[in-house]
C-alpha cells in the first residue's frame, strides 16, 4: 500500500512538472526568428576570394582556388553543364573541334557564363589561335575580372609571344588576386631576371 502511495506521488509531480514550467517560462512571443537568407553565389565569391587573398599557406589556398573553380563551373543550366562535360571529353580526345562546337553553343545559350568564354580560350589556346584566345580571355575577365585561371592564359600566350612585359604585368595582376600560386610566383621571378638582363 505504501508501495502504491509514493508512485502515485511521483506520479502526480511527474505530471504537475510541466505545467509549473511553464508557468515560470516566459511567454511565448507570436513573432519567428527570421532565418539567414542563403549566401548568394556572388557573396561566396567574394568572401572566397578574400579568403584567397589572405591566405599564407599555400595548400590551404589552393583549397579556396578549388572551392572557386566549383563556383565558376556552375552555369545554373543543366544543358550548358552538360555540353560543358562534353567539350571537357572532347578536349581530352584531342578532338578540338568537336570542343569549340559545344563550347560555341555555350557562349551562345549563357553569354553571361564567364567559365564558357574561358573554357573556349582554353580550347583556341591548345590550338594556337592566339588571337581568339585572347579575345575570350578578354570576355572572360569582363564578366569575373578576378578570374586567375584567364589571366594566367594570357600571361602564357604573352610569354609565348615573346611580350615579355605583358607577360609580367598579367602573372602580377594574378598574384594581387591569388597570392600564393606557386607557378605565378615563379613566372614572375623569372621574368623580372629576364628583363633585368635585358635591360628594361
Amino acid at each position: 500500500m505504501r508501495n502504491c502511495f509514493v508512485l502515485l506521488a511521483g506520479l502526480a509531480l511527474f505530471c504537475a512538472a510541466p505545467v509549473f514550467a511553464a508557468e515560470e517560462a516566459s511567454p511565448p512571443t507570436t513573432e519567428k526568428p527570421e532565418a539567414a537568407a542563403p549566401k548568394t553565389r556572388t557573396e561566396r565569391l567574394d568572401e572566397l576570394f578574400i579568403n584567397l587573398k589572405r591566405e599564407h599557406n599555400e595548400k590551404a589556398a589552393e583549397r579556396i582556388a578549388a572551392r572557386i573553380w566549383q563556383e565558376w563551373n556552375q552555369s545554373g543550366s543543366a544543358v550548358v553543364d552538360l555540353m560543358m562535360q562534353w567539350s571537357q571529353q572532347a578536349v581530352e580526345k584531342k578532338k578540338f573541334d568537336v570542343a569549340l562546337d559545344f563550347l560555341d553553343q555555350v557562349v551562345t545559350l549563357s553569354p553571361d557564363y564567364a567559365e564558357g568564354w574561358n573554357r573556349r580560350a582554353t580550347v583556341h589556346y591548345m590550338m594556337h589561335n592566339f588571337s581568339k584566345s585572347m579575345a575570350d580571355i578578354e570576355r572572360t575577365l569582363e564578366l569575373e575580372p578576378r578570374h586567375f585561371g584567364a589571366l594566367s592564359g594570357l600571361a602564357q600566350i604573352m610569354r609565348e609571344t615573346e611580350r615579355k612585359e605583358l607577360a609580367l604585368d598579367a602573372y602580377q595582376r594574378v598574384l594581387v588576386i591569388y597570392p600564393m600560386l606557386r607557378n605565378a610566383q615563379n613566372e614572375v621571378g623569372t621574368l623580372s631576371d629576364e628583363l633585368t638582363g635585358e635591360g628594361i
